[in-house]
Parts: structure tokens; sequence; C-alpha cells
């Protein structure tokens, strides 16, 4: 696998140069101490796997991998624990904190020759979906409804919120079609949780959450439900 190493402090770059070259499969293909050179480089070479610090000056590691139009295979070494959960919601490989051993360093590569495949997030009746702690497996029958805000869902439960990186126009086509309907541009409904529609306008949920019902879904919606 092709690697290039994006970190600012030199003894970085030795300490993965050095477990790079013990690593069967790994070579480097190039190395930089700032974001702004490896974008350029990227742009016109395939690499394999991106080690990816995060604070450097100009533009930081979490900045540069969003900015990226397709990203390789991304691990993370940093210092800075704080940023874990960003680096997990930008489905980076694995998050190495400075600093790591080599047989840390080879975990973190293992991950990747395995594949890293993407969990689905759909299975049957399920919805899988990422969290701090790792895949949280959610019933999609214990799913009230969800709201949308640009590339962020919530999703509400009985029990507790969750807030995931994804479209709400993707997460739909994931879900059950007989249970969850579009009722307004921002919001799913689970129709087993519809108490009853308010001045024509509005859904009322079981838990009384009043939820919009925008003219573009109406239609479908009132046919859903029983006409």
């Amino acid at each position: 696998m092709k690697c290039i190493i994006v970190d600012d402090e030199p003894l970085a770059h030795q300490v993965l140069e050095h477990y790079i070259g013990q690593t069967p499969g790994l070579s480097v293909a190039s190395k930089f101490r700032n974001a702004m050179e490896a974008f350029e480089y990227l742009n016109k070479n395939h690499v394999d796997l991106l080690f990816l610090d995060i604070e450097m000056p100009l533009v930081n590691g979490i900045q540069f991998l969003k900015a990226l139009p397709k990203p390789p295979k991304t691990i993370f070494t940093t210092a800075y624990k704080q940023y874990a959960y960003e680096g997990f919601e930008l489905d980076a490989v694995d998050y190495l904190l400075k600093p790591f051993a080599y047989d840390r360093f080879v975990k973190a590569v293992d991950k990747v020759r395995s594949g890293n495949m993407p969990i689905p997030e759909s299975s049957a009746g399920n919805l899988l979906i990422k969290d701090k702690q790792g895949t949280l497996v959610l019933k999609q029958q214990h799913i009230i409804y969800i709201e949308g805000c640009r590339d962020y869902v919530k999703i509400f439960t009985a029990e507790k919120p969750y807030i995931i990186y994804h479209t709400l126009r993707g997460l739909l086509e994931k879900l059950d079609a007989g249970i969850f309907i579009q009722s307004h541009r921002s919001y799913i409904v689970n129709k087993n949780f519809i108490n009853r529609i308010y001045n024509n306008d509005t859904l009322v949920l079981s838990n009384q959450t009043f939820i919009p019902i925008g003219q573009l879904y109406k239609k479908e919606l009132i046919a859903a439900i029983g006409g």
C-alpha cells in the first residue's frame, strides 16, 4: 500500500517512516509538513493510506480531510485525544494517540488491510449507526421520528435522541418503507406513532411531539396512514 505522511513534526515523520519500513506491504510514497502541499499531491496521485496529524499550521487535519473530494483511507496520528469524535465522524480507519507503539500502529494498519468495510446501515429491521462507543443497533420500530439538519440527523426514540452524520434522504432509503414516511423536507415519522392530524398541516405523535406537514408530502402522507 502506498502511504503518505502529513504532519508538521519532524519526529513524527521519523517514527512513521520507521514503522512503515518495518511493515511488509507498506511504502512511503511521499511526506509533507503541511496540508496544502499534500492537497496538491493528492489531486494528482493515487494513495492507499494517509497518516494525518490534526494540529498543524494554516489548515488542520480535520479541515484538510473534509476538503478532499475522494479521501484515501485515513489514520489520524495526533497528541490531542479531544479530536477523536470528529475523526470518527469523518470515517477515519483509526485514531492513534501520540506517542504510540509499533504494535498499536500494526493494529491500525490491519484494519485497513481487512478492508475496513463500511457497516451496513440497515439490516433485518435494525438501523446500525456509529456513536462514540462503536456501533449502535437501533430497532427501527422503536424510532419515533427523525429530524434532518443539513448533513446531520437527529433520531428520536423513547429512550433518548441520537445525532449522526447523515443526510435525511440517504437515511430514508435505509428505513422500512412500510413503517416510515416523510412528512416534511426536514422530518421522517414512524407511522405507528402518529395519533392525529391537526389543522391539516401538523402531525401529533404519541409522545405529544408536533411535526409539520409539508405541502409536497401531504397527499402521499395521508394515503400512507390510511386515506
